[in-house]
């Protein structure tokens, strides 16, 4: 039988040597590697492409979320489960926008772990049961129904991520070197941006994402 080949992302050692060992009494899984930040975690997505990503959702150096987007633009073969302390719609949909398949929340039993990775290897959305499952319909539905705000829309994929690390309250240089562009480039996009959406200040633009439900409230306030 052909193992499932997963790579596990956590700040936290003991977490990540937990889920090592629990995984790997699995006989339908591997854990081929791990990262301790965001930024690792997309290098060793790229680097070992693993059929599956178990991430955790608060990450040093790059946000769970931020990581799902990059892995899915770099290696969209390699399907996603986040784990989370939030169980808020809010945290879910941003889950689902970003790419994730899978929203484990960590005080779930350990075999929703199971369940996610195994589902999520079949190209199946998974949520714990602690959330409501009818966001994945709704979520579903949004993507095939003309949004009530289509600016964002316009933005190019590159123009979209800049946006989404900028209203995380990035910096630039820091935008350059999670995507790998030049501090100018940035400032190019970020123009672009706020040309394309007519917005002209951080401010304005943070108010934007959590209207059109890119972020909730709760994401900023923290």
């Amino acid at each position: 039988m052909e193992k499932i080949r997963v790579l596990i992302a956590d700040d936290h050692a003991i977490v990540r040597e937990g889920l090592r060992k629990f995984l790997e009494e699995q006989p339908d899984m591997q854990v081929i590697g791990e990262a301790s930040d965001g930024l690792l975690t997309v290098k060793k997505v790229k680097s070992l492409s693993p059929d599956v990503a178990l991430i955790d959702i608060a990450m040093p150096q790059l946000s769970g979320l931020e990581a799902v987007s990059l892995i899915k633009e770099a290696v969209p073969e390699t399907q996603v489960v986040l784990l989370s302390m939030h169980k808020k719609d809010a945290y879910v949909h941003q889950a689902l926008v970003s790419g994730a398949l899978g929203y484990v929340l960590k005080a779930s039993p350990t075999t929703d772990v199971l369940e996610a990775i195994r589902a999520v290897h079949r190209g199946e959305y998974f949520l714990s049961s602690k959330i409501n499952s009818k966001l994945i319909s709704a979520f579903l539905k949004s993507r095939t129904e003309k949004p009530a705000v289509s600016g964002y829309d316009l933005l190019s994929e590159r123009e979209q991520q800049v946006f989404r690390l900028l209203v995380e309250g990035r910096s630039t240089s820091e935008i350059a070197d999670v995507l790998c562009i030049s501090p100018k480039t940035v400032e190019k996009h970020r123009a672009n941006i706020m040309k394309k959406l007519d917005i002209h200040n951080i401010v304005a633009m943070v108010k934007y994402a959590i209207k059109i439900g890119l972020i909730g409230p709760e994401l900023w306030e923290e």
